[in-house]
């Protein structure tokens, strides 16, 4: 997982780099909260290009951060979604809060 910091902007990027299923869950979530709780963002990305799977621990890790986020006053967002993942987040109700984005930032 590689995350990014834009302190202007006042941003989180996070790529995830991996398949996200109960054993991953955990570590991600782990470190997301703290990048979450150290820079109280107003926007946190979540770049999926790179999953190829995801379970119901992913949508669970995906939806506590979302909560998180907004805790501060901040929005969450996924960009890069697959067919694959789309579904699954429309199957979930997740797209019915979260925004999704076609577009990568650098």
């Amino acid at each position: 997982m590689n995350i990014k910091h834009f302190i202007e902007e006042k941003k989180i990027v996070a790529e995830l780099t991996e398949e996200i299923d109960h054993h991953t869950s955990e570590r991600i979530r782990s470190r997301l909260d703290y990048e979450i709780q150290r820079f109280m963002p107003k926007k946190v990305i979540i770049d999926l290009q790179k999953v190829s799977f995801m379970d119901s621990a992913g949508i669970g890790l995906i939806i506590g951060r979302y909560k998180q986020t907004a805790c501060f006053g901040g929005v969450l967002e996924l960009q890069n979604v697959s067919p694959n993942l789309q579904r699954i987040f429309e199957m979930s109700g997740i797209t019915k809060i979260i925004n999704i984005k076609e577009y990568e930032f650098n």
